[in-house]
């Protein structure tokens, strides 16, 4: 039944990559304000998986110093990963357009696989923590998407082919679910360790990607929707961490 739950949400996972399409009914300024709403709740639904969801569950049965070791290690090396292979989402229109495309499709797989791998590892712990990381996964997704979405087009890509490639490199989140899963079923200690690893990346995500669009934001009103929004999402985590 884990199995099924991990592949189903990395399915529907997958999906949040065919939000790209609303680029193409929306107006740059709606869109605009559209996703730096998704991102506030993004970012807090990812701080509130890796400090109320993966880190609680993993120094319960890992010693703290090493949870917290590991997810420093997740952590920079989230960052190197990104700087060497230039994934950074929010800022990928400073790439140069002739490889703009291609980096950002090979960000994308990488940071899918990675996905599913954390999502496999959740399952395998708990239902209950696979859910809260498949909702956190998910609403990180939908902003990326569409942002990626864009970066395809301003490559020069045509719409249809821009839609498929994002999709189809979306589903290698179901290829790193399914290996993660078969990976933790032989060795179900692994799954305990891959907490603090998906906590250290959400935490970077979060951090490095997300937080610094919110705060580019000039307009006091919006500053503090947006703040709000972020909190909502760390309370949702919350609510989600007390039903366990």
């Amino acid at each position: 039944m884990q199995l099924f739950y991990t592949v189903a949400s990395a399915f529907l996972i997958s999906f949040a990559s065919l939000t790209g399409a609303v680029t193409l009914i929306l107006n740059q300024h709606r869109l605009q304000s559209i996703l730096l709403m998704l991102v506030s709740l993004s970012a807090g639904t990812l701080m509130g998986g890796a400090f109320l969801h993966l880190l609680p569950e993993a120094i319960g049965h890992l010693p703290a110093q090493s949870v917290f070791l590991t997810t420093l290690i997740a952590f920079v090396g989230f960052f190197f990963i990104e700087r060497v292979l230039h994934w950074h989402h929010c800022h990928k229109e400073r790439h140069e357009r002739k490889i703009l495309g291609a980096m950002n499709l090979t960000g994308d797989t990488v940071h899918n696989f990675l996905d599913g791998l954390i999502l496999a590892a959740a399952f395998s712990v708990d239902v209950k923590i696979g859910f809260a990381t498949a909702i956190a996964i998910a609403l990180h997704e939908i902003p990326q998407e569409v942002s990626d979405f864009g970066v395809l087009l301003h490559s020069g890509w045509e719409k249809k082919r821009a839609l498929l490639a994002n999709y189809l490199v979306s589903l290698t989140i179901v290829a790193g679910a399914v290996i993660g899963f078969l990976l933790a079923e032989q060795a179900e200690a692994l799954s305990f360790w891959l907490m603090p690893v998906a906590a250290g990346g959400f935490i970077y995500i979060a951090a490095a990607d997300l937080m610094p669009e919110i705060r580019q934001e000039k307009d006091l009103g919006k500053s503090l929707l947006h703040m709000t929004i972020f909190i909502t999402g760390v309370f949702l985590m919350f609510l989600m961490a007390q039903g366990e």
